[in-house]
Order: C-alpha cells, then structure tokens, then sequence
C-alpha cells in the first residue's frame, strides 16, 4: 500500500478570481484527495491536501495548467495527516 502523506501549501500569483479553488476541489474529488483551500486576505491562497504523492503531484499539475492561473510560488511542506477528513472543501476566509 503507498504511503498517505499531507502537504499544506501556499500559492502566490494571480491565484484569486481565475477559478483556483475550484478547479482544487474538482481535481482532488477526481483523484481521491481530501483536505481543503481558501483565498488569503493577502491575496494568496492556502491548501492542505492529503493522498498518496503521485496523485498530489497531479492534482499540483492540473491545477497550474488552469487557463487563468499564473503561480509564481509555491511554498509546500509535509504535515501530520487527518485520520477522519473524508472530502475536500473549498472554505471561505
């Protein structure tokens, strides 16, 4: 069985207004992810997302491929993982 992992990562760039959190969730309920995004006051945009690392990956492919989405950084670390979480929500501020 592959190893779960958890990542909580931080998006710079034009990552509000072009669809990012939404193409987050579509992409993580496609490959099995669970966790969460939201928008930053500061305009950036944070993300904890939970899976095996090659649908992670992925789901980081997809994401920056969105027509409108321009990351200029990408701030990623390994985190302890969440034995209940079940989907992976969109959330406000």
């Amino acid at each position: 069985m592959r190893e779960i992992i958890r990542k909580r990562i931080k998006f710079t760039g034009l990552v509000q207004g072009v669809g990012f959190r939404w193409r987050a969730k579509n992409s993580a309920a496609a490959l099995g992810l669970t966790g969460w995004v939201r928008n930053e006051y500061d305009g950036s945009v944070t993300m904890e997302v939970q899976g095996v690392e090659a649908a992670i990956d992925r789901m980081l492919a997809e994401i920056s491929a969105g027509r409108y989405i321009d990351i200029d950084q990408m701030e990623a670390r390994r985190i302890s993982i969440d034995e209940n979480e079940r989907s992976f929500k969109v959330r406000g501020y």
